[in-house]
């Protein structure tokens, strides 16, 4: 008798493992498609990749650095040409 509730508790542990193997690939299958629905989305949405936007954001902030330092010498040089704002302006 012990023997056959062995045996039983054996093939119900198996069989608990092998649903567990079964769930485990059924997740990752939904997962994938998932996945791939999603970045199919994106990619017909024209939305941007995180590392093409962080590209271009530091070009922009470079842009914005550079365009800055070009108004203060601007500035510096109408100075010490003796210019003024309204003058500038008449231009």
């Amino acid at each position: 008798m012990t023997q056959t509730n062995s045996r039983l508790i054996d093939e119900i542990a198996r069989l608990a493992t092998d649903a567990a193997s079964v769930a485990q690939g059924a997740r990752r299958e939904a997962e994938t498609l998932v996945r791939a629905q999603v970045e199919r989305l994106l990619a017909d949405a024209n939305v941007v990749h995180r590392d093409d936007f962080e590209a271009v954001k530091a070009i922009a902030v470079r842009a914005a650095d550079e365009a800055d330092a070009l108004r203060a010498r601007v500035e510096a040089l109408e100075e010490r040409l003796g210019m003024t704002e309204t003058a500038s302006s008449e231009v």
